[in-house]
C-alpha cells in the first residue's frame, strides 16, 4: 500500500483536515502546535504527512496516514485497526516499526480514518545504485518478519489472494500472448498446502527505509501494515520479488530467493508450489501503470508501461525456465 515516501513542501493548511489536526494536537500531549506540515509523495491508498510539533524542548515528528478515497475509506476501520495492531504487537520484536501514538479508524474525531505514528529515520530508496546489496538487506528482514511468533489469539486474517485467473487483465500492447496464458493457467489450480507463518503481506522497496551507503546501508524501518496477513512465506518473497522485478529487472528478483534461503529462511520444497505464489503475485500486477505512478513521483521517470510490462514478461519467462 503506502509509505513514507518523497517529501514535499513544507506547509501548515487546515483545509480538509482541520480537525485531524486538532486530534493529533491532543494526543502528543498538552496541545502542543502542529508548527510544520510536509506531504510525503509515492503513494497511492492513503494521505501522508509529516507533522512537526513545536513547544519549548526539541520538535517532535510525527507520521499521519489518512484514508481520505471512498474505497479505502469504507475499509478503513479493518486496515487502521490491523495497523494499530501490528505495531503493538512488534513494537516487542526486533523488526523496525513506528510506534503507534493513536488511531481514529472510524473517523469519530478526524475529517477522515487516520493513525498517528512516530517517524522513523532513512529514506525509500528505489534507484539502480546498490540495487543488489538493498536485495540482500531485504531477503534478511524478510526472514526476521517471518520469525515474528504471533499468539493464536493475536494472529492476523489469512491471506487474500490479489488476483484470480478471470481478474488478470493481458496488456494490451503484448506480442507474448501465449506467455500470459500460460501465467494464467497455473493459478487455475487450488493453493498448495504450506506451512503459514506472520506475513508483511506488502513487503517490497517502497516499505522499507534505508540508511547509510555502500557497506553502511542498513534498513531503519519497515512501514505500511495495514496488509498484514497469515499465510505462506513464499508469497512474501513473491511480492517483494515482483517488484524487485519492475524496479530493476528479472535478474534482481530471481536473487531475492536464494538470499532469502541463505539468511536462513524456509520456502517451499515443491518447485511447483514455489511457481503458484510467484506467478499469482506476478500476475496482480498485468496493470503495471498502479505502480508506476507512485515510483515515477520518487524519481524513477525511465518506468514507462513499456518498460515495466517488458519486465514483467521477462519475469514471467525466468521463472518458467527455472520452476516450471
Amino acid at each position: 500500500m503506502d509509505e513514507h515516501l518523497a517529501v514535499a513542501e513544507p506547509y501548515v493548511d487546515d483545509r480538509g483536515w482541520s480537525r485531524t489536526r486538532r486530534w493529533a494536537e491532543e494526543q502528543v500531549g498538552g496541545g502542543r502546535p502542529v508548527d510544520a506540515v510536509e506531504r510525503l509523495r509515492g503513494g497511492w491508498t492513503s494521505e501522508m504527512r509529516r507533522l512537526r510539533f513545536g513547544g519549548p524542548d526539541t520538535p517532535r515528528w510525527f507520521v499521519l496516514r489518512s484514508f481520505v478515497k471512498p474505497f479505502f475509506v469504507r475499509h478503513a476501520e479493518g486496515l487502521l485497526t490491523r495497523e494499530a495492531d501490528i505495531l503493538r504487537l512488534l513494537a516487542r520484536s526486533d523488526v523496525p516499526v513506528a510506534v503507534l501514538e493513536a488511531v481514529d479508524a472510524t473517523a469519530r474525531h478526524c475529517d477522515h480514518p487516520s493513525l498517528l505514528m512516530t517517524l522513523l529515520p532513512g529514506t525509500v530508496r528505489l534507484g539502480e545504485e546498490d540495487a543488489g546489496l538493498r536485495t540482500e538487506l531485504l531477503a534478511r528482514q524478510l526472514v526476521g518478519i517471518h520469525r515474528v511468533r504471533v499468539p493464536a489469539g493475536a494472529r492476523p486474517r489469512v491471506y487474500e489472494a490479489w488476483t484470480s485467473p478471470e481478474r488478470v487483465s493481458l496488456p494490451g500492447a503484448t506480442e507474448r500472448t501465449h506467455l500470459w496464458q500460460r501465467a494464467v493457467d497455473v493459478i487455475r489450480r487450488d493453493p498448495p498446502d504450506h506451512r503459514p507463518c506472520f506475513l508483511h503481506r506488502d513487503f517490497h522497496p517502497g516499505n522499507v527505509l534505508f540508511s547509510g551507503h555502500g557497506a553502511d546501508t542498513r534498513i531503519t524501518g519497515v512501514v505500511d501494515w495495514v496488509e498484514t496477513s497469515w499465510g505462506p512465506a513464499d508469497l512474501d518473497v513473491a511480492h517483494c520479488s515482483t517488484a524487485l522485478a519492475l524496479l530493476h529487472g528479472p535478474g534482481e528478483a530471481m536473487r531475492l530467493a536464494e538470499r532469502y534461503v541463505a539468511a536462513g529462511g524456509v520456502l517451499s520444497g515443491d518447485a511447483s508450489a514455489h511457481l503458484y505464489w510467484r506467478i499469482l503475485d506476478a500476475l496482480a500486477f498485468s496493470n503495471v501503470e498502479k505502480v508506476a505512478l507512485p515510483w515515477r513521483e520518487l524519481g524513477r521517470t525511465d518506468l514507462t508501461p513499456a518498460l515495466l510490462t517488458s519486465r514483467l514478461e521477462d519475469y514471467l519467462h525466468a521463472l518458467f525456465r527455472r520452476y516450471g
